[in-house]
Formats: C-alpha cells, structure tokens, sequence
C-alpha cells in the first residue's frame, strides 16, 4: 500500500486529502496519523475518494470521526469522486444528508 494518501492545499486553504487504495480496517489504522493531522490543520477538508473502489464499515466510522472532529471546530468536510461501491454504501448509510457527497471529482 504504497501512496496510500496524499493532502494538497489548495488557493483558498482547503485541505484535500485523496485516498488512493481500499478504505479498510488497515488503510484506518495505517492512515490515523494523517487523519488526525486533518483535523489540526483547522480548514475545510475534501475527501477525495475516487481511487477508492471498495470501502468498509472501518472506512464510513473514520469519516464519520472525522466529521465530528470537524465540526466540533466549525470547519467542514465534504467527500468528492464517490462511485462503485462505496457510494452505494454511503446511500443506504445515509452519510450523504449529513455530509456533502458528490460524484464528481472536480
């Protein structure tokens, strides 16, 4: 699981934060450090998950957490590039009418 993640910042301080494999158990624990390093950075964060074709309840809790961390700091967070399998699981989830899900990536 090289590359596993990657943040940019973009022009108007918002933090983008891509997940490039399965968003699992492992890649959770794996990617905790950064996750937490999001939430310090105290600016929006987009979620970019559409290298992310597989997702499981692990995955949903961690960006779950992390929009209570967010929030609770008046920041927000949105996911862009949900497809497959993933978003289907966040529909019937419903994580879409509490967080910003788009499909498209841009």
């Amino acid at each position: 699981m090289t590359n596993l993640a990657t943040t940019t910042e973009n022009a108007n301080s918002t933090l983008h934060f891509v997940i490039n494999d399965s968003f699992d158990a492992l890649a959770v624990e794996i990617l905790r450090p950064q996750l937490d390093e999001l939430v310090q950075g105290k600016t929006d964060v987009v979620l970019n998950i559409e290298n992310v074709h597989f997702i499981d309840s692990s995955g949903i809790g961690a960006i779950v957490f992390l929009f209570k961390r967010l929030r609770t700091l008046e920041q927000s967070l949105s996911i862009i590039g949900a497809h497959g399998q993933p978003l289907e699981l966040m529909k019937h989830l419903r994580v879409e009418q509490t967080i910003s899900v788009s499909e498209s990536a841009s």
